[in-house]
């Protein structure tokens, strides 16, 4: 658990002072990997079994973080392609992805 917190800060930090928005989109990739380990984290049980034809009920795995998780997984990748789209589309027109100087503009 600690090493997630220290990857979610050094990419919250990378987020704050980068200017490039290439650096930008993976920082936030890094957050919502970290984000999803943590909830994976969360629902792990030592020793698990499937929730399907199980008799220990205490040992069951509950299902629905890991569901959860494959539907964030599926937004974060959309997520990410779009915003790469997008500045694709701002290089192309500005010919620059430092923030600093597209705010000149």
């Amino acid at each position: 658990m600690t090493l997630v917190l220290l990857i979610a800060a050094v990419a919250l930090y990378g987020l704050i002072v980068s200017d490039n928005l290439i650096r930008k989109v993976m920082c936030l990739a890094m957050l919502e990997s970290m984000v999803i380990l943590v909830f994976l984290g969360a629902g792990y049980v030592e020793d698990g079994l499937a929730p399907i034809l199980s008799e220990n009920v205490a040992l069951t795995v509950d299902p629905l973080p890991q569901a959860l998780m494959l539907t964030a997984i599926v937004i974060s990748v959309c997520f990410n392609s779009l915003a790469l789209a997008f500045i694709v589309r701002v290089h192309q027109k500005h010919h620059t992805l430092e923030v600093s100087r597209l705010n000149d503009l």
